[in-house]
């Protein structure tokens, strides 16, 4: 077929997908019929869906065939908060807070504006954190269950940043990773900087499945694994003692670097211990205090074997310097008086008080949670497509994120996220049973 006629397909289908003459859901024909109607070659036609796909016009799905895409969505569901429009309900994004905690911020900088050594916070500071802010960090982590020294804790500007200077430091351009078949999505993005291959590990009902992880290993040469066996995002799955020893086994067999997110964990009571814990000499264990003081604090830590701290603090300085000095003595200020541990407890009665309500709501749809997580992971009927429904959320001025963020595999699922952490419990409600109507709209 001559390129101007395989060209003059694709912009014929674009501009009927862009127009809405093929509107969002409609199920295109097979490869073999659409060479057959255009006397095209199975291979050109192929090809034509492909590009298509690139566009971002149509989705290919194993057994289902290819389908228009929902072409309105707002850009970049579950991965940017600005993606949420004015006036929007915002269940995409968890940004958690406690009335209050505007009082408790105001009172922390009355304090730090009174202390003697004010004058060092204008200051660079080490790389990695001064030493006692560094030492308050793994005090921090003892109560966790997580024995470490203040020498292998570095402060960081928030845990995204301390997965990305992890991965600058221990990483190489074109090492592969495994990684849950639905993951954070934010991994996905430093992986995507780092050039890093991201090999999905398909999840069961109590976790990724470590038999699929060690015929990978056994089939490609594996670096590292990225996890998060303490409130999985999105799935609010708390990985077992058994499943936590298993994983340790086979990172130990195969040489991984076993990369540990802990962002949620603080909403789980009594968990069994972290990775880092298990496995000391592999594990890079990582988390901050967005989600259990604020998202605008940008303060984290990385907690890592001896022997790669020259190399994150190296990251580090290569990207922001230092974290900024009054936001980290601020946190360490509230770390010593029993501020965060408070804050914690009240976010855990939060998280659950917010789950029980969606259980309310949600009754008689079948969604994964846990509960105490601040979201719900609801995997849709076979004949429901999720940029539809999400689509019709937004019409209702409400904004969820598809599956599509979290998703490492090459078939996205249908499935839904809702972020139940970012908005006042009366608007919560409101936004779930409509959220319960639009969705029993296409269901029944």
């Amino acid at each position: 077929m001559p390129l101007s006629r395989y060209k003059q397909l694709v912009d014929t289908l674009a501009s009927e997908i862009r127009s809405g003459r093929l509107a969002p859901g409609t199920r295109l024909p097979t490869h073999r019929k659409l060479a057959a109607t255009h006397g095209l070659a199975l291979v050109t036609a192929s090809r034509v869906y492909a590009e298509l796909e690139t566009m971002g016009l149509v989705s290919g799905e194993t057994g289902r065939g290819t389908f228009v895409r929902e072409t309105t969505l707002s850009p970049g569901m579950g991965i940017d908060q600005h993606a949420t429009a004015t006036g929007m309900t915002d269940l995409n994004f968890n940004y958690p807070s406690l009335p209050g905690q505007a009082e408790l911020l105001r009172a922390a900088l009355r304090q730090l504006a009174s202390s003697g050594d004010i004058d060092a916070l204008l200051r660079y500071q080490p790389h990695g954190g001064r030493q006692h802010e560094r030492a308050a960090m793994a005090r921090h982590l003892a109560s966790r269950g997580l024995d470490v020294s203040a020498e292998q804790v570095a402060i960081v500007s928030g845990a995204q940043h301390g997965l990305a200077v992890t991965a600058m430091a221990l990483l190489q351009p074109g090492d592969v990773v495994a990684v849950d078949a639905l993951t954070y999505p934010g991994f996905k993005v430093v992986a995507q900087a780092q050039h890093l291959e991201l090999l999905p590990i398909a999840m069961g009902k109590d976790g990724p499945n470590l038999n699929a992880l060690e015929k990978l290993c056994r089939q490609r040469k594996v670096r590292a694994v990225y996890t998060m066996p303490t409130m999985h995002n999105p799935l609010g799955l708390v990985m077992g003692l058994p499943w936590r020893q298993e994983l340790v086994r086979i990172a130990r067999k195969h040489g991984l670097l076993i990369m540990e997110d802990a962002a949620y964990a603080f909403l789980a009571t009594r968990p069994p211990a972290p990775l880092a814990a298990m496995a000391p000499e592999l594990t890079v264990y990582i988390s901050g205090f967005s989600k259990n003081i604020s998202t605008g604090l940008r303060v984290g830590y990385v907690a890592a074997p001896k022997q790669h701290l020259p190399a994150i603090e190296r990251a580090i300085r290569a990207t922001t310097w230092n974290t900024p000095a009054l936001m980290t003595s601020l946190v360490c200020n509230w770390l010593g008086d029993g501020t965060v541990v408070r804050l914690e407890k009240e976010k855990r009665a939060d998280a659950k008080a917010r789950q029980a309500l969606a259980g309310k709501v949600l009754t008689g749809f079948d969604y994964i949670s846990h509960p105490a997580s601040y979201f719900i992971w609801l995997p849709l009927p076979a004949e429901l497509r999720a940029d539809q429904i999400a689509m019709a959320l937004e019409r209702e001025q409400i904004a969820v994120s598809t599956a599509e963020p979290f998703a490492t595999t090459e078939q996205v699922p249908h499935a839904l996220r809702l972020a139940l952490g970012s908005v006042e419990m009366d608007v919560l409600k409101v936004a779930l049973e409509k959220f319960r109507q639009v969705l029993a709209r296409y269901v029944y």
